[in-house]
């Protein structure tokens, strides 16, 4: 990505490209999830990225008028598409992992990825709590989805409001610059960003990627003195809570990551459980540090490289299809570092 940049750059009379970001983190997360979960590149699991996203438009579309009178009727077309949608990413996700096992007792393949642990797993316990098909299939699904949405989101929003804030991404940049110079990041260097760290925080409270999170409750529990029955579905507002002034101050909905600097648990007022872009508890995201890691990297390539302007044709429109997405992308002015 960042080489394609650097060479529609170099084709610019004025060193300057305007860009839509969005499309291309989508693209990137897309390619680093796939290696990530099943060591396979994007273009190779593009048709199961496609089929994903449209039974995402398809779910949220029907979601709030599926309880419509005779909506149902209206539905059924849909539904067996999702169906068909459903049969055929199984199918798609069912030949890779047979094809990962054939590869792996060939002794071909590595084990390093999310898919190859799962295997390795399922060989060493083998008629005792191994994984059957069908949690394998799901285990993918849930990594690829969840996996690219969330980082690729938490980037466009993060560029916009590094646009919006030249302070801050001066800041950011010396600061990535003083780290590592023109080297490439690494791990050690990604856990001493202090500055970006509190920028992509804030911006995940502004803009977090799950907007709600809701939970069954499974049976009679009582939740300070509230008493809720087994049953009810308890529904957590995310994006309310975090722009909620009484928990973050009259700024609340104002771009400032220096209330991070303290760490998460002291940027609210006395409350930090009010700041769960990732969810809480025992359920809480398994690839939190994943995402952050992903996230730091990349916006520490781009500052290295780049300092960039939100362009006159950028649009705000931000819009829930089960991530908070830019609807009309990130158009930004991307300008080559002297």
């Amino acid at each position: 990505m960042i080489r394609e940049w650097e060479k529609m750059l170099s084709l610019s009379d004025d060193g300057t490209w305007e860009v839509d970001v969005w499309p291309w983190f989508m693209s990137m997360s897309r390619d680093v999830i796939s290696r990530a979960a099943v060591g396979r590149s994007y273009k190779e699991g593009r048709q199961i990225f496609q089929l994903l996203s449209e039974q995402t438009e398809l779910v949220m579309y029907h979601l709030d008028r599926y309880y419509l009178p005779f909506w149902r009727l209206v539905y059924s077309k849909d539904r067996r598409r999702m169906e068909e949608i459903d049969r055929t990413v199984n199918e798609s996700l069912k030949g890779i992992i047979k094809k990962k096992e054939k590869a792996m007792k060939a002794g071909e393949a590595v084990k390093n990825d999310v898919m190859g642990i799962l295997l390795e797993f399922n060989n060493e316990n083998r008629g005792t709590v191994g994984l059957s098909m069908k949690d394998l299939i799901e285990e993918c699904k849930l990594f690829y989805f969840a996996g690219q949405e969330t980082t690729s989101t938490l980037l466009a929003w993060t560029i916009m409001l590094l646009s919006r804030h030249p302070d801050w991404q001066t800041r950011a940049r010396e600061e990535v610059l003083q780290v590592f110079g023109n080297q490439t990041p690494d791990f050690d260097g990604l856990t001493r960003l202090t500055i970006v760290n509190m920028i992509l925080h804030e911006a995940l409270r502004l803009y977090p990627p799950g907007t709600y999170i809701d939970r069954l409750v499974e049976k009679d529990v009582k939740l300070g003195n509230l008493s809720v029955p087994a049953g009810v579905q308890v529904f957590i507002p995310v994006l309310m809570l975090h722009h909620d002034q009484e928990m973050w101050g009259s700024d609340a909905k104002e771009f400032n990551p220096g209330r991070f600097s303290e760490g998460i648990s002291k940027a609210g007022k006395g409350n930090s459980i009010a700041y769960f872009p990732f969810g809480w508890g025992p359920r809480i995201c398994i690839g939190q540090i994943f995402a952050l890691l992903e996230a730091k990297m990349t916006l520490s390539l781009i500052l290295q490289r780049f300092w960039f302007e939100l362009s006159p044709s950028y649009s705000h429109a931000p819009s829930l299809v089960l991530a908070l997405r830019p609807k009309h992308g990130v158009h930004v002015f991307l300008h080559k570092l002297k």
